[in-house]
């Protein structure tokens, strides 16, 4: 029997895939407990944990096989504080592209790259053009997969108990050129993870009050896709 499956009492009937109540309890506990964390309370990510976090991610799926994602872990206080700085700088002109709602985007917090633990960039390696199986009509499909690389990430810092941010205000050929990324490279998010206080009871920018989650039934279509009641008709 592998150790990382120990039927509980009970469960000797249960199929060999399925999993027991106490284990998918606990999956869908980190999925609806992750948060996308700004707030960070210092301290250290043990190098064993952060392996732990980062097999996680290279097991996610990825179309093709390819394997899309880099991480880069940032080490120098020096990039910490010009990482920090290339974002303040977007921060700067994302509020002057809201418009009327400047001033309340100015009031959040967006980033924790001088604050966390650990700081990792995810970015898309060189070449990925020849990459045809998945790719030939949806060519996105690669970053849609390393965006589930990112996800096994934070839900699995969710369940070690840590916090993970992924920010994406900053310029990507700034960002590229300051980690000496080859040409090709992408970078995709700034993760900031790393101990916290308290995990956020919603999404901050609900509790902020800068959007609300859309309902489920919003988003579901049965066979064709449903005429929008918001939208004005032709």
């Amino acid at each position: 029997m592998s150790e990382q499956h120990i039927p509980e009492s009970g469960d000797a009937a249960l199929p060999a895939h399925a999993f027991t109540d106490t284990e998918r309890a606990a999956v869908y506990r980190a999925i609806y407990e992750r948060r996308d964390m700004r707030h960070f309370a210092g301290g250290s990510v043990p190098e064993n944990v952060l392996l732990r976090l980062l097999r996680a991610a290279h097991h996610a799926p990825s179309v093709g096989f390819m394997q899309p994602w880099r991480f880069l872990r940032i080490k120098s206080r020096a990039l910490r504080e010009a990482i920090h700085a290339l974002v303040e700088q977007e921060r700067v002109r994302t509020a002057e592209a809201l418009g009327q709602r400047k001033d309340e985007f100015m009031q959040l917090k967006v980033q924790g790259v001088l604050d966390a633990a650990e700081v990792l960039v995810i970015a898309m390696p060189p070449g990925r053009e020849t990459q045809i199986f998945g790719r030939r009509t949806l060519p996105e499909m690669d970053i849609a997969s390393a965006a589930c690389s990112v996800q096994n990430l934070w839900l699995a810092a969710r369940a070690e108990g840590l916090g993970l941010g992924w920010v994406s205000i900053f310029d990507p050929v700034a960002l590229a050129q300051l980690l000496r990324m080859p040409s090709g490279a992408h970078p995709l998010g700034v993760l900031c993870l790393g101990p916290v206080s308290h995990f956020y009871e919603a999404p901050m920018l609900q509790e902020e009050k800068w959007a609300a989650r859309a309902p489920l039934h919003d988003m579901l279509m049965d066979d064709f896709w449903a005429q929008d009641s918001s939208l004005p008709s032709e």
